[in-house]
């Protein structure tokens, strides 16, 4: 193992199915080779890329494999929330069929966090399951999405309602792949960062507060500390919960609840999954006001935050009544009680079952402006 490689290891999950590197860096794509003989993957690529990343970063990534003998087949795909669906996955299926995919063979998704769910499920679900790597090119996918095994796609009544379990062998996110991103994108992911830090890591928040000029345009080592940071608050938590029957892994879905709900109820058309997570946490946020259970101040300063990085913190024109009944199906739900990831102080959170549905539709209509 290089020296570099070794400063780029931001964390080792650990689980069930094996246990894996997740490596951040800049220009690390070229390490991929070498990431693979760490990994044990052997066999040919199967690499499906978000279209906007031809051809630029699909080549680089394909010709990388390619000059270390590794046998890459390319696919490009719409990623939009839209396209996680049933005719996707099928669309996929019929590929890997005409090139004859083995069980020796892995798939690499390349983009963002619809990619990654998509191609993850199909690589959980093609021969009953083949191998998997994640090369995240967005920051939510890189300190959230491509950890933990999470595949799934969307039907027209939820999001993630059908997927699988299924952990990458390798996640290697290469900063320079940020680059590509438009403003509002990058914006978008650093709200899963900013949510580690709310639910579990106070000095992280306090860092990410501090440095925020340098994080929003990518500058310096302290962006990739802070991201390395963020990955492995997410590792911790998977390798501690790896199948989500525990709470601790449910605390990763503080403001999933009302965010979900509001892609769901917009056709993930309207707000990228960032922005309405940062939506989803205000709500949650006031809940935990509302409860007693931490003060207007820390409220305040989760607002302050979000908005210092250009996340929305309202969804105006939506309907509260659709709203609340999709937080309903959500899969947290237990015995049709909703559970609430709130904060209860800075850096700590606590699911509640016990939220009345009277304060979450007050709390929804000011978020909507109803």
């Amino acid at each position: 193992m290089t020296a570099k490689a070794d400063a780029n290891l931001a964390a080792v999950v650990e689980t069930t199915q094996g246990s894996y590197r997740v490596v951040v860096g800049q220009g690390i794509v070229e390490s991929l080779p070498e990431e693979f003989e760490k990994a044990g993957i052997s066999g040919r690529a199967f690499l499906i890329a978000d279209e906007a990343l031809f051809p630029v970063a699909v080549r680089r990534v394909q010709e990388t494999l390619e000059a270390a003998g590794v046998v890459t087949h390319v696919m490009t795909l719409h990623a939009g929330e839209q396209a996680k669906n049933l005719e996707t996955l099928s669309y996929v299926y019929d590929w890997l069929a005409d090139l004859r995919g083995e069980r020796g063979d892995t798939l690499i998704s390349l983009g963002g966090g619809v990619m990654g769910d998509l191609v993850g499920f199909a690589a959980a679900t093609w021969l009953r399951g083949v191998a998997f790597v994640q090369i995240p090119t967005t920051l939510a996918a890189m300190v959230d999405a491509s950890l933990g095994g999470k595949t799934a796609i969307n039907l027209p009544t939820g999001k993630n309602l059908v997927g699988a379990f299924h952990q990458p062998r390798l996640v290697l996110s290469d900063l320079d792949l940020l680059a590509t991103l438009p403003e509002r994108e990058l914006r978008s992911g650093w709200a899963e960062a900013i949510k580690h830090g709310l639910i579990l890591d106070n000095q992280l928040l306090e860092d990410i507060e501090a440095n925020s000029d340098s994080l929003i345009s990518l500058e310096g080592e302290k962006t990739a500390e802070i991201i390395r940071r963020s990955v492995a608050i997410k590792a911790d938590v998977v390798s501690a919960d790896e199948f989500e029957r525990g709470e601790t892994r449910i605390l990763l879905n503080y403001g999933h609840t009302i965010g979900h709900a509001i892609e769901a109820s917009t056709s993930y058309g309207t707000f990228l999954h960032g922005e309405a997570v940062a939506i989803g946490m205000m709500a949650a946020g006031r809940i935990s006001v509302e409860l007693g259970l931490i003060s207007e101040e820390i409220l305040k300063r989760q607002h302050a935050t979000l908005t210092r990085f250009g996340l929305p913190t309202l969804a105006p024109g939506l309907d509260t009544t659709e709203l609340i009944e999709r937080t309903k199906s959500d899969k947290k739900s237990r015995g049709g009680a909703v559970q609430w990831v709130l904060l209860d102080g800075p850096g700590h959170a606590t699911i509640r079952r016990d939220v009345p549905e009277q304060l979450v539709r007050s709390i929804v209509d000011d978020l909507i402006g109803a």
